[in-house]
């Protein structure tokens, strides 16, 4: 049963109010364009057209509101957590207070998934539009330096668990070296935030304006050119599993809500704001209300200006206004510049939130305590920074984008759905906790939350879930070897912080 100690939540609030090694510089509208920073990337410049050329057609719309209904639960679930228990942890101090050591160290090993893969993600994404960009003004880079140099395709009729199939057989060398604009990228983003989180924050305020005038742009612009044949069928009849129809709304449902994890990236900053229990739900349902409501008005004029099997390209909003004539052009350079600059902030937003996981756990004694070190001057966690960075140029300078997207929202989505689990328990176990925003109608809320996330899990293709399994299996090693040989709470040296139930 020690597996399952839990670390009691006035123990970690306590630990909230000693524990000021990091900078307390973030206010609401930090934290809200934290969230729109990570939310609006990818999915809105490179996923969307994709997600609907593949599996949804123009019915991507009901796509995002799905992924959007299902974030909306979790995000009531995460806004109660963020005000109770404002650490740097997210969803693993959650879970860490709610289903225990074992519980929390499982979800704190899936966001390593999903953190460090989706930056990657994003800087691949990245390096799609400024390759466009510089190609648009004369510049060339070689193929062989843009592009990953691996790809991997499940042969057909393999089964989740044919390992060999999955991870060995379907492997292809593409003849190209190394991603090297996505890798740089990473590289920059990362000595940003080593130097500081107020630097970086002011940084993300600029970039999130000029995405949010780009989008609405494009919004306002693509309106008057919408064609409503490119929307019959709305939802294209199936071709196959996953592929278009009802079953291709749940696919492309499950594979965009990568694009929602913007509002987890910004729980990970709540011990690094000024006044967490007051601003952290602001932050969280904030920046979550406005990316919907955005990320459903671009799928409906992107769909509406170009036939949804025109957008599988790496750049698909700039690909639609390219059709609309040379009048237009102009938009077409502000439209990539803002994708540019708007999946800068993504990758930024993204780096910055899983050093703050690795911090916590490190402080747990989870992992080494080189991972909780802070830099004496920046007062931020620059050694796990560091090691993040490195991790994510790797993955990002070898492999394409649909891969790494894929395995981001399984990651996501099971994170999600045990954070709803949390709330839900803990509202029996620990009744009498002070909470600063409370969930409304919990009983229903929660459980539609977890419920909603494992749906969207359950579209998801089978390799995926292969992949989520290995995984996981990895953490279970370096847990049983190492994290559970080294807790602070199984040991007793958490003294009362460290009391279970």
């Amino acid at each position: 049963m020690s597996l399952f100690r839990r670390k009691r939540v006035a123990d970690l609030q306590v630990e909230v109010a000693t524990d000021q090694r990091l900078k307390r510089a973030l206010g609401p509208i930090n934290l809200i364009s934290l969230g729109i920073g990570a939310i609006i990337g990818a999915g809105i410049f490179v996923l969307t057209g994709q997600a609907a050329a593949q599996y949804a057609g123009p019915a991507i719309v009901f796509s995002f509101i799905l992924s959007g209904l299902a974030c909306a639960f979790a995000g009531l679930c995460y806004a109660e957590f963020a005000s109770m228990i404002p650490l740097s942890g997210s969803a693993y101090t959650y879970g860490y207070a709610t289903l225990g050591e074992f519980v929390a160290w499982i979800i704190g090993w899936d966001l390593i998934l999903e953190y460090l893969f989706a930056s990657s993600t994003v800087a691949v994404g990245w390096s799609g539009y400024v390759v466009s960009f510089l190609k648009d003004l004369g510049v060339t880079i070689p193929a062989a330096f843009t592009s990953a140099p691996y790809n991997h395709f499940t042969p057909a009729g393999a089964h989740w668990w044919d390992l060999w199939q999955l991870f060995v057989k379907g492997w292809i060398h593409t003849g190209a070296v190394l991603n090297v604009p996505a890798m740089l990228v990473v590289a920059a983003v990362t000595v940003l935030l080593v130097i500081g989180i107020k630097e970086s924050a002011n940084f993300n305020n600029v970039i999130v304006a000029l995405k949010l005038a780009v989008i609405l742009t494009f919004i306002g612009v693509g309106i008057a050119y919408v064609k409503q044949a490119n929307w019959h069928p709305f939802v294209p009849p199936a071709v196959g599993p996953g592929k278009f129809g009802w079953h291709g709304v749940l696919r492309a449902a499950g594979v965009i809500f990568f694009a929602y994890i913007g509002f987890d990236a910004v729980s990970t900053a709540a011990q690094e704001s000024k006044n967490p229990r007051r601003d952290m739900p602001i932050g969280l349902l904030g920046s979550l209300a406005i990316c919907t409501l955005l990320y459903i008005a671009v799928s409906l004029v992107l769909t509406g200006i170009v036939n949804y099997k025109q957008l599988n390209v790496s750049a698909p909003i700039a690909a639609a206004v390219n059709t609309l004539g040379p009048s237009l052009d102009w938009l077409v350079y502000f439209i990539k510049i803002g994708a540019i600059a708007g999946l800068s902030s993504v990758v930024l937003v993204l780096l910055l939130g899983q050093p703050r996981i690795f911090y916590t756990m490190s402080k747990d004694g989870l992992l080494p305590p080189v991972f909780s070190a802070v830099h004496p001057r920046f007062r931020t966690p620059w050694v796990a920074q560091i090691l993040t960075g490195l991790v994510a140029m790797l993955i990002a300078g070898l492999f394409p984008i649909g891969l790494l997207g894929e395995l981001v929202s399984i990651g996501t989505l099971l994170a999600f759905a045990i954070v709803c689990t949390g709330v839900f328990v803990l509202r029996f176990t620990d009744p009498q906790i002070p909470r600063p925003f409370r969930a409304p109608a919990f009983w229903l809320i929660a459980p539609l939350g977890t419920g909603s996330c494992l749906f969207l899990m359950a579209g998801l293709p089978a390799d995926t879930w292969a992949r989520l399994i290995v995984w996981m299996a990895i953490g279970l090693v370096v847990y049983f070897a190492y994290s559970r040989r080294h807790s602070r709470l199984h040991h007793g040296l958490l003294g009362k912080t460290g009391a279970s139930r």
